[in-house]
């Protein structure tokens, strides 16, 4: 291997490493796996968006074993806007970049999701498309989660409420509140044959904002 690149797999191990410590060490950030079990198959994990942590966290919360394979979904003019962003979403998380200006795209998102999964990985997803900073749980779907779900019906769809995030990290601030956060997975779904998009997207949005709910 080339030993420049063998350095930067290892500065990514270390990285990767020290973000976890830094997650768990801040929030003390706890999986409620609530309906599923964190076993070693292949899943889309779409979550509630918050806050520019939120994907740092569902990661760190993954076993060690589910972290390794899983890609976050990620708009690319954020995590190519400097050199250290680049290193970190292309090296550490190994982020699938998305354009989000669609005039400038030069392949289709679903399509790139789709690779991804055919290459074995599992995805982090935020299907809001942008942070909710509303006093609604939950902002309309875009339609990217139905597409997926559509091209790749075999694959497992989890959804995944991150709580009290918003609180840690509000928007505008650089330093994390100590507070506890919990990343809820939750049962999952798959695209009925025949089910209209619309009815799809609000099936798959009721079923994350249900996970906002205390355990019974």
């Amino acid at each position: 291997m080339d030993p420049r690149r063998a350095l930067r797999r290892a500065l990514a191990s270390l990285t990767g490493q020290a973000i976890v410590l830094v997650c768990k060490g801040v929030t003390a950030v706890r999986a409620d796996w609530r309906g599923i079990s964190p076993v070693d198959r292949q899943r889309v994990y779409y979550a509630n968006h918050t806050s520019n942590a939120d994907m740092p966290m569902i990661w760190s919360a993954l076993p060690p074993g589910l972290r390794a394979r899983t890609r976050p979904v990620a708009a690319a003019d954020y995590w190519l806007r400097n050199r250290l962003r680049a290193f970190a979403g292309a090296e550490v998380f190994r982020a699938v970049l998305i354009d989000r200006r669609r005039e400038m795209r030069t392949e289709d998102p679903v399509e790139a999701m789709a690779r991804a999964l055919d290459d074995g990985a599992s995805l982090i997803l935020f299907p809001e498309g942008n942070r909710n900073m509303t006093p609604a749980p939950l902002l309309p779907f875009k339609s990217g989660l139905y597409h997926l779900a559509r091209a790749r019906p075999d694959v497992d769809l989890v959804p995944t409420w991150i709580a009290n995030l918003n609180a840690i990290m509000p928007k505008g601030e650089v330093i994390p509140l100590p507070l506890i956060a919990t990343v809820t997975f939750g049962a999952p779904l798959h695209v009925e044959e025949g089910e209209p998009k619309d009815l799809f997207l609000d099936r798959a949005s009721a079923a994350l904002a249900a996970l906002a709910e205390p355990r019974p």
